[in-house]
């Protein structure tokens, strides 16, 4: 079985869909595999799909959840022994209901040995290998993580540790590329990032390094002009000081600015200026 959760959660078994449509379903579902393997117990099942305080028939009501993604995974399963597999695979232990997947089977534990893989490298100065293992690890997303499914508390949990997973993972990504001397392929990237995330200081640094060692120096000075005044507007809060000394930098064109720091320690974008 093949489950998806980083975009549209997707299932399948021997090629087959076998997602669930009604909403409750597929939050079991999704919960399940993020647990994968693991005995998940009915109260945090409960709990995701109605709440601290389930109502009275919310006993039957799981259990007809539960029949109908056997019935689902069945189906997928195809042939006589299909209800028989279905019935191994989303498995009843003591208390609860494990999912007898592995976490090779879902996309979001791939995404994370491949980040984790990512950041050693960079950690290690290897920033082709950062680079190459952080692509492989983001190119795993078709969208922000559980999109259409409805979240309980559990699901908000791990869809909100994911994104930020996924965030940082790009961070990294682009220091390396930046140290790579890759600024001009990253500038439209970059620009689709800032938009998106318009507070976001690393990213805004980043961007004006890249947009800077691209000869743009009053974009990039423009790209900090527009965060600081969202910053004090929205907060009241002037931008952080390492981002001020890299805007200082720019605007007396400090010559290490564009120094290739291959070779140097694994600085990221943000702490060019950190003292």
């Amino acid at each position: 079985m093949k489950i998806r959760i980083l975009g549209p959660l997707h299932a399948e078994t021997n090629g087959v869909p076998v997602v669930p449509t009604a909403a409750k379903t597929r939050q079991v579902l999704a919960l399940l595999a993020l647990r994968a393997g693991q005995l998940v117990p009915v109260t945090v099942l409960r709990e995701e799909l109605w709440g601290p305080v389930p109502p009275r028939s919310a006993h039957n009501t799981f259990q007809t959840y539960i029949l109908r993604l056997r019935r689902a995974l069945a189906e997928g399963l195809g042939g006589p022994e299909g209800p028989a597999r279905a019935r191994q695979l989303l498995s009843t232990g003591h208390g609860g209901y494990a999912l007898r997947v592995t976490e090779d089977d879902v996309d979001a534990f791939a995404f994370q040995r491949a980040a984790r893989a990512g950041h050693a490298a960079f950690s290690d100065g290897d920033d082709e290998s950062a680079s190459r293992l952080l692509r492989q690890a983001l190119a795993l997303w078709r969208g922000p993580a559980l999109v259409d499914v409805r979240a309980g508390s559990a699901l908000r949990i791990h869809a909100a540790a994911l994104e930020e997973s996924r965030m940082l993972a790009t961070e990294r990504c682009v220091d390396a590329e930046l140290r790579l001397g890759r600024h001009a392929e990253l500038l439209a990237e970059l620009v689709q990032l800032t938009e998106r995330h318009p507070a976001h200081e690393r990213l805004h640094a980043q961007a004006m390094v890249a947009f800077y060692r691209s000869g743009r120096q009053s974009a990039a000075l423009g790209l900090y002009r527009r965060l600081r005044r969202g910053l004090i507007e929205e907060l009241g809060l002037e931008p952080a000081p390492q981002l001020q000394r890299l805007h200082q930098a720019m605007l007396m064109v400090d010559p290490r600015l564009d120094t290739d720091t291959r070779g140097g320690p694994p600085t990221r974008a943000f702490d060019l200026y950190a003292a």
